[in-house]
């Protein structure tokens, strides 16, 4: 009983410390022409760190230049630079949904050749500057992993909110539809029965003229 006690403690640690580090280590490769885009749904209120650098594939000097723009999930436009070979953007976030971060090649491309960026997306309490933390609070050793942890617990608490809002809105939006299609299929069926009474109607008259019936 107390190994698995053990056990469980051992792999809600693992867990946090897998939050705790939360961080993406991304590679592009960038076409001549065209542009290519990584997103993440962030929730709001979430700090976002990333760094971003060129490497080009042929290894000519200088190196090729990118531009790079970040839009909200409105669209609105957080982070946009042009004739870098590196660059940094950082914000929190204001609104909840997919925040996309796109690159293209702006034409400073001596060589021609093939361009990778290599971009460090981190989030949350990942993107925290424990560093400054520290200092500023003075705590250091086994207190700082606690205050890493308890940080850890709080992004954990809040992502299931999140998740747990997106899903009544979702059951909500799934209730409406359903809703919406009983009315339509008996709409539907209604208006099936009313052409068929006009039909018969219809005949039932046409052959009285005959006198058929």
């Amino acid at each position: 009983m107390m190994a698995t006690v053990a056990n469980l403690r051992a792999g809600f640690l693992l867990i946090l410390l897998c939050v705790l580090q939360r961080s993406e280590a991304i590679w592009l490769s960038l076409p001549a022409s065209g542009t290519k885009c990584v997103s993440e749904e962030i929730q709001n209120n979430v700090v976002v760190l990333a760094d971003y650098v060129v490497i080009s594939d042929d290894h000519v000097h200088p190196t090729p230049t990118i531009s790079t723009k970040v839009t909200s999930p409105y669209g609105n436009t957080l982070h946009h630079l042009e004739n870098a070979t590196h660059g940094q953007f950082a914000f929190t976030t204001s609104e909840a949904g997919n925040y996309l971060a796109c690159f293209w090649v702006d034409g400073h491309n001596p060589g021609g050749g093939g361009i990778s960026v290599n971009i460090d997306w981190k989030t949350g309490i990942a993107a925290k500057d424990w560093e400054s933390v520290a200092r500023k609070e003075k705590i250091e050793g086994v207190e700082l992993e606690l205050r890493k942890l308890e940080g850890a617990v709080e992004a954990i608490h809040e992502n299931l909110l999140y998740l747990k809002s997106r899903e009544a809105e979702m059951r909500i939006v799934s209730e409406v539809t359903n809703a919406r299609v009983a009315w339509f299929s008996i709409m539907s069926l209604g208006i099936c029965i009313l052409v068929s009474i006009g039909q018969i109607s219809y005949l039932k008259q046409y052959f009285q003229k005959k006198k058929l019936i």
